[in-house]
């Protein structure tokens, strides 16, 4: 055989293998989101998955999972970012958020009264929600550039499920793998905002706490708590979605993460989430009643 010829031959059996490796790692993936989906779908505690994870493996697991449990909860209707807060990203061991996609059936209004076990690993925290204005946004490159596509922001109370076994050493891969944990959110009425500089100051310095059912505090945080700008993480969202040939779009909605600490939910709790120097006319409170 000729030098030629052979390192043709040997081109040819790595692209096979290329080929094989990508077919499997592929099928791993979709097994693993599928084994997962179930577990989310009938609110069940998810096993180790199989095998050391990549984060971008958990992606690719993540879209997959999305596919199956999007037939029940409805399309995509934003994304959210997670572990924008230091002290979160230290828990889950990593240094940089994580995203997730919003799907249209886990958004509930303010008031609703829903289970305490609303999922396997049930949780709540105070964060917000805003909303793309237009895609313009998409060739924005700082903070300021982003508040111009922005046209509200709405108060939110993540109610996330970390879905695994409590066995489970869950670290960022994991998290990606199962959307974040996105399960549900409370949300309350949309709160116009004024490309100002009034409006970029107000999203950084307004305070949220959340209350019990007697109104005693029991977390606090403030906008500057994630990324140190809310409008950080949205650039940072818009980033992530971009390099992934994603842009975003006029009523897209993103949640922005953990402003306050993850609380364990109980039944026959109220949780109030007060957003103070948020609105111009004064604070705004939104709820979830745990039966």
């Amino acid at each position: 055989m000729s030098g030629r010829n052979y390192y043709k031959s040997v081109f040819t059996v790595c692209v096979a293998f290329l080929f094989l490796f990508m077919l499997q790692a592929g099928a791993m993936a979709a097994d693993i989101a599928s084994e997962l989906a179930t577990h989310f779908i009938a609110k069940t505690p998810a096993p180790e998955p199989a095998g050391a994870m990549q984060l971008s493996q958990a992606m690719k697991i993540q879209k997959e999972y999305l596919n199956i449990i999007g037939k029940e909860y409805g399309p995509v209707i934003g994304y959210k970012a997670g572990l924008t807060n230091e002290a979160v990203q230290k828990k889950f061991g990593v240094s940089h958020p994580l995203r997730g996609t919003l799907l249209e059936k886990m958004l509930v209004p303010s008031g609703t009264v829903m289970n305490a076990d609303f999922g396997v690993r049930s949780l709540s925290e105070g964060d917000l929600i805003l909303r793309v204005k237009d895609d313009g946004i998409n060739d924005a490159r700082t903070p300021e550039q982003i508040l111009m596509h922005i046209d509200v922001a709405i108060p939110f109370i993540e109610l996330p499920d970390l879905l695994f076994a409590t066995d489970v050493k869950i670290n960022g891969p994991k998290l990606a793998a199962i959307n974040v944990a996105a399960r549900y959110g409370v949300v309350g009425d949309p709160i116009p905002i004024d490309p100002t500089t009034e409006w970029f100051d107000r999203l950084k310095n307004f305070t949220l706490q959340i209350l019990d059912e007697e109104g005693a505090v029991q977390a606090e945080g403030t906008g500057s708590s994630i990324l140190g700008h809310p409008l950080k993480v949205v650039l940072w969202i818009k980033d992530s979605l971009n390099q992934d040939g994603v842009m975003l779009k006029k009523g897209d909605l993103l949640s922005l993460g953990t402003i306050t600490k993850l609380m364990p939910t109980k039944p026959g709790t109220t949780v109030t989430a007060r957003y103070t120097n948020l609105a111009p006319d004064g604070p705004v409170e939104i709820s979830v009643t745990f039966k």
